[in-house]
């Protein structure tokens, strides 16, 4: 038993622009959670193994792949099902990032929204949370964190939510989305926000999401990148050094760099400036 106490791995973490959205990556083995709530909501995914959990006087049991929503102030418990234990990430937003959310959505929320199923068969939606919590891990730009969050939770409350606002028309503003891009272009290198380039566009965060991406083919924050990686190829065409031009371009490293850049270009920024030289 103590052997596989000492596999369990547990990484807890806040972040404060995302009105202190408290997240956990953890591998639990004979953990067991007693009887607790939360004033915020608890979403997550597990990935490996199953969890058995009590909620509003029901057990029940998490498989791999499934997504788990727990609603404020729900009591609720959690142990392994598996003797190998079980693998999730989680996250805990406010109840306003929610009714933002449902508000985003229908135009109009007077409550915060409700989920009936604490457990929720939805593949699609499961890889968005995981793609989510790996990316707020990974403490990507704050721009693709907002955005990513804010999409999430209203794809959440559109597909599961008891009262499911319909989905407004978003028209595209194609005025807005130039404004948008002009924006990145000019600020490229800058720790941009969803709140500031919305402002800039004239139009509200969730709105320009969608506006953006039907316009242009992909969300905000990756537009971001894209501008980035081209403004580092101009860099190392003029031969500047890889450090240099991560720094310039608003990288955090050589490596986050390289990261993006091989993604996109096909080839490492080494070679790609080898190759602008020859």
């Amino acid at each position: 038993m103590r052997d596989q106490a000492e596999r369990e791995q547990v990484n807890f973490w806040r972040d404060p622009a995302l009105r202190d959205l408290e997240l956990l990556h953890a591998h639990y083995v004979t953990h067991t959670f007693a009887p607790h709530t939360h004033e915020e909501y608890a979403i997550g995914v597990i990935e490996r193994g199953a969890e058995r959990f009590m909620y509003r006087h029901t057990q029940h049991t998490a498989p791999a792949g499934s997504v788990v929503v727990i609603n404020p102030g729900e009591v609720h418990t959690g142990e392994a099902v598996l003797a190998s234990g079980w693998s999730y990430r989680m996250l805990y937003p406010a109840a306003s990032l929610l009714h933002d959310a449902a508000r985003n959505i229908g135009g109009s929320a007077r409550d915060i929204p409700f989920f009936p199923a604490p457990i929720v068969d939805d593949p699609p939606l499961a890889g968005m949370l995981l793609r989510l919590h790996a990316a707020l891990e990974a403490n990507v730009v704050p721009l693709e964190r907002e955005s990513r969050l804010l999409w999430v939770l209203a794809q959440l409350v559109a597909r599961h939510a008891d009262a499911r606002p319909q989905w407004r028309q978003a028209p595209v503003v194609p005025q807005a989305v130039q404004r948008a891009r002009d924006y990145l272009h000019a600020h490229a290198a800058e720790p941009v926000t969803l709140n500031e380039l919305a402002a800039h566009a004239g139009l509200s965060p969730f709105h320009l999401l969608r506006t953006f991406h039907a316009a242009v083919g992909m969300a905000p924050h990756a537009y971001l990148t894209q501008v980035r990686v081209a403004q580092a190829k101009a860099l190392l065409r003029s031969g500047r050094g890889i450090a240099q031009v991560a720094a310039l371009t608003g990288f955090t490293d050589q490596s986050h760099l390289t990261r993006h850049f091989k993604r996109i270009v096909g080839v490492a920024p080494g070679r790609f400036a080898r190759a602008a030289r020859g």
